[in-house]
């Protein structure tokens, strides 16, 4: 998912957080998803079904790979500590943790970015976020599989071995292509490009 960033909006006398600015707009805009990444906030509102719609989808062959359960587990919306900055985090769409996330807990239910084998998201709005903000911010964390569902571009990019806040292989497939996740994630997972992205459009009346 992505977001715009946004001005702190709150003028108190005394200094306050990024953490307490993102707590309350999210008490006053309940659907909204905040981030912080490099120092700013990053805010989204809530998903259009197609983007929902796609989600689920994706769930289904990372699921009947085996990675629900057991040693991993795949989940939507969790939140990833980010080395980037004393208050970063960020709220991936779809993640495939390992099983202990629960025991990788940082603060502001965010969790060690060690825990997790993947991360995912599709696009929204402001899709260069997920094309380039989130991009570094994943490879600085060292997350080893970053996937993004292009829907303003109609492509899947598979972005692999972080380096710096970059990563060495980045790759965008077209509908057609039948996309395989590497081994690292914990078991074969194979991605039909054309399906995900039909997913992600709004449904047309015959």
């Amino acid at each position: 998912m992505s977001a715009a960033s946004v001005e702190q909006p709150f003028h108190d006398e005394e200094p306050v957080t990024l953490t307490t600015i993102a707590d309350e707009i999210m008490e006053r805009h309940p659907g909204y998803r905040v981030e912080i990444i490099g120092g700013h906030l990053l805010v989204t509102p809530s998903p259009d079904a197609p983007h929902a719609r796609a989600l689920t989808g994706l769930m289904i062959p990372f699921i009947a790979a085996g990675l629900h359960g057991g040693e991993t587990e795949t989940l939507q919306s969790v939140g990833l500590w980010l080395p980037t900055g004393a208050e970063d985090y960020a709220i991936p769409d779809l993640v495939v943790v390992d099983a202990d996330i629960d025991d990788h807990f940082v603060e502001n239910n965010a969790y060690d970015p060690a825990c997790f084998r993947l991360v995912l998201e599709v696009t929204s709005g402001n899709w260069e976020d997920d094309l380039k903000t989130k991009v570094a911010a994943y490879a600085e964390a060292k997350v080893p599989v970053y996937v993004v569902v292009d829907r303003k571009h109609q492509r899947l990019h598979v972005l692999t071995d972080p380096v710096g806040s970059t990563y060495e292989n980045h790759r965008p497939h077209a509908p057609g292509e039948l996309v395989t996740l590497p081994d690292s994630i914990g078991a074969k997972v194979t991605l039909d490009v054309a399906e995900i992205l039909k997913a992600g459009q709004p449904k047309t009346s015959d």
